[in-house]
């Protein structure tokens, strides 16, 4: 297991070189690949001096959060390296996962899981890129022991977290996780406050994130070349076209909910975080903030991913929130055909015992109000309202 993790430093701004040689004693591994990533990573850096007031201990789960992923990217370059050939073997028809987050994408991901016809990207693996090695085998890797270990701290910190997005070293998560090794992601605006950071990603491309997201997924999957890809990431939504030019011939779920519900739902889970890296004081104005953030972002890339889809017709089945809900298995039926797959009995059987188990309530329900952060259902809608129609998605309740 890891010792204990260095001090952050004075001014992140200054930082860049500390970061780096902090990775290479610890990995062995000075090979980061293409520069692309710098800009960010820089920018990244002085977004955490000027933006967050982190408390002391917020400090130091930033600078491991940076640190570490910069750690996968090493990771992942050195284990290409290692494996010369990995990308030789095409992958197709990946089935990929996507839809404004909370709108049943990690249930539907989970459940298909279970089919063993696939393979996807699990935690561990999101977090350090390398051939799948044998299941049996992953609680010997250091690296699978890392991703535990930080998953454990995070719901010591925050314990609610489990009942709203549960993770497992073992189960597999979000693409996301691996598109933000270029840094170039989204995701750098949710841990913490990064305004600035946020102004300079949304002037950016994701391209070269994606050209080293495929080559991670084919790395990943060297070692079961034969085996269909499943796949998850909300994001994709907004970079339709990217992740269709590195798989061109994917079928896409796109899943679908109301807006007035799922994005005060995601703002409720990411800022359980806030008061274990942040002044929590600050917590409510930064609620407020990031429920309008996230309904811009959101609403800009339903529209974006409608006009991508147009040039892809035949490629994208929708799938409503409600409907999944309802009856889990019927939409699974539909999937399956979508995809060219029969279900076989015993896959058939796994589904309807995990549909009975609910495992995603075992932690607890995700509560939160939508007033909290200062807005109607109604006004969240209003930037969605051509999305809400197109797909008859306002909730209607006794």
């Amino acid at each position: 297991m890891p010792g204990a993790a260095p001090a952050p430093p004075a001014r992140f701004a200054d930082a860049l070189d500390a970061a780096h040689e902090i990775v290479i004693a610890e990995t062995g591994h000075g090979d980061f690949g293409p520069p692309d990533y710098l800009a960010g990573l820089s920018v990244l850096l002085a977004s955490m001096d000027y933006d967050p007031h982190f408390t002391p201990a917020g400090r130091q789960r930033a600078w491991d959060e940076v640190v570490g992923v910069l750690k996968g990217r090493a990771q992942a370059f050195a284990a290409m390296k290692a494996n010369p050939g990995f990308d030789a073997a095409s992958i197709v028809a990946p089935v990929v996962i996507t839809g404004v987050p909370r709108t049943g994408t990690t249930a539907l991901h989970r459940l298909m899981a279970l089919d063993p016809r696939f393979q996807g990207l699990q935690s561990w693996l999101l977090d350090s890129p390398m051939p799948r090695p044998p299941v049996e085998s992953w609680a010997s890797y250091p690296q699978f022991q890392r991703t535990v270990a930080a998953i454990a701290a995070r719901y010591e910190g925050a314990p609610e977290k489990r009942a709203a997005h549960f993770r497992a070293a073992e189960e597999v998560h979000e693409c996301c996780m691996m598109l933000r090794h270029c840094f170039v992601s989204n995701l750098w605006s949710c841990g913490w406050s990064a305004a600035s950071y946020d102004a300079w990603w949304q002037c950016q491309s994701e391209a070269p994130a994606y050209a080293y997201y495929g080559q991670c997924v084919k790395l990943i999957g060297s070692s079961s070349p034969d085996r269909r890809w499943l796949l998850k990431n909300p994001g994709h939504i907004d970079t339709l076209d990217l992740l269709l030019a590195v798989f061109p011939d994917a079928k896409v779920i796109q899943t679908h909910r109301d807006p007035a519900k799922a994005v005060p739902s995601l703002v409720s889970l990411l800022m359980q975080m806030h008061p274990f890296t942040e002044d929590a004081a600050r917590g409510p104005l930064r609620g407020r903030i990031m429920l309008r953030r996230e309904l811009a972002k959101w609403a800009r890339a339903v529209e974006r991913c409608e006009a991508v889809r147009a040039h892809h017709p035949g490629q994208v089945l929708d799938i409503i929130h409600a409907d999944f809900h309802a009856d889990p298995m019927a939409v699974i039926e539909r999937i399956y055909a979508f995809i060219g797959y029969d279900i076989p009995e015993v896959t058939r059987a796994g589904f309807a015992r995990r549909i009975e188990e609910k495992p995603e309530l075992a932690h607890g329900v995700h509560r939160y109000r939508i007033e909290d952060y200062g807005m109607t259902e109604a006004e969240a809608r209003e930037p969605f309202a051509d999305y809400i129609r197109r797909y008859d998605l306002l909730e209607k309740r006794a």
